[in-house]
């Protein structure tokens, strides 16, 4: 059995990037409930890139750092086939919370993939060492498992059971120790012997080849980290991430380091094109080919359709309630269930009363109001 110790530099630079890839996972992918479909899903890749993505530079940081007394190579398929596996199963619990209705089932679902995905990740990472051969205890197996298990669910509860950005901050304290736990409990319940006469066919990776692959990984992970931290910073309670869709505004108001336009409706009145600020509005409902905003001082016509007017006012809150309305939850005074549809009730806004919430999108709703 050979001795080996770890650089405690590189430990403590593990945790930091399991740290930076956690946070910006987590928070790329706030907010996305207002989101398009389509967006969504393209901030679900990226979130698990960087969550799958930290987790393999997290695990391959601290290999750099382990110290053996005999040279060792990784298999470099087997390298790579770990990052995928990494990325894959934390992008499944990523889809898990993000599409559907987001129920305490699903959330420890997606926690327990994520704990599939860290321990598979380790394992397999493991098994591409060559010239040195790592033996599992049993206990040191299992408690690495339950480990992962326990602080990915708790990690995901914390960081879906409310979206508010302390609970983004403690989830990737959550993620950042999950990951750095399991590998280091699994790592203490391994013994490594040397393998006599290895074949040295096929690509290996040395160390200071996967050191460049690392640090290329980390250093993108540190600049995407950067990068929605600077974002996160200024980010007030009530603003909602910008959709990339061109919008008429006003002036900017300025949220922290964020300048946040406010989004304009326009309708027609006596021949003209008026505006109104977006939050003013409590609703929109098509009638035809005609579509109408229910605001404080009436009904008015807007020469915007409906799919227009959903893709345009995204990113100031409204939400798709019916294949005719979009409402505005901020005047949303109450809910109620019908068997597989509902009604929204509204206060402030005289000219509607209600408006029905139907099946295909009930669940969204619901989300979208707490429920």
């Amino acid at each position: 059995m050979l001795e080996h110790g770890h650089n405690h530099y590189l430990v403590f630079a593990a945790l930091a990037i399991a740290l930076m890839s956690g946070f910006t996972g987590l928070s790329l992918t706030q907010g996305a409930s207002r989101m398009t479909v389509a967006r969504r899903k393209l901030m679900v890749a990226l979130s698990a890139v960087a969550l799958g993505g930290g987790i393999w530079s997290m695990h391959f940081v601290a290999m750099l750092g382990m110290r053996l007394p005999v040279p060792y190579f990784y298999d470099a398929l087997i390298t790579l086939i770990s990052a995928f596996v990494a990325i894959l199963l934390t992008g499944i619990s990523l889809l898990i919370v993000h599409f559907g209705h987001r129920s305490g089932l699903r959330i420890t679902l997606a926690g327990l993939c994520l704990a599939a995905g860290i321990v598979s990740m380790h394992y397999i990472g493991m098994s591409g060492i060559q010239a040195v051969r790592p033996v599992y205890s049993p206990s040191g197996l299992v408690i690495a498992v339950l480990s992962a298990l326990i602080l990915c669910v708790a990690s995901f509860w914390i960081s879906y059971g409310g979206r508010e950005r302390r609970n983004i901050l403690v989830g990737t304290l959550g993620f950042g120790v999950a990951v750095s736990s399991v590998h280091f409990i699994a790592m203490a319940g391994t013994d490594f012997f040397p393998v006599d006469g290895t074949d040295h066919r096929g690509f290996w990776l040395s160390n200071d080849i996967l050191a460049f692959g690392v640090t290329v990984s980390s250093f993108v992970i540190s600049g995407a980290f950067l990068l929605v931290s600077v974002s996160f910073a200024g980010q007030s309670k009530v603003a909602v991430e910008p959709k990339e869709t061109e919008t008429l505004t006003t002036a900017p108001e300025t949220v922290g380091a964020i300048i946040v336009p406010a989004v304009k409706v326009p309708y027609e009145q006596n021949g003209r094109i008026h505006f109104l600020p977006a939050d003013e509005v409590a609703a929109v409902r098509a009638e035809g080919r005609y579509t109408f905003l229910y605001h404080e001082t009436g009904r008015l016509f807007s020469p915007w359709s409906i799919s227009e007017a959903q893709d345009r006012l995204a990113q100031a809150g409204f939400i798709r309630c019916h294949r005719s309305y979009l409402i505005n939850p901020q005047f949303v005074a109450g809910f109620e269930r019908k068997k597989d549809n509902g009604v929204c009730f509204f206060s402030g806004a005289e000219q509607i009363e209600k408006a029905p919430v139907s099946r295909s999108f009930l669940k969204e709703v619901r989300a979208e109001l707490g429920l």
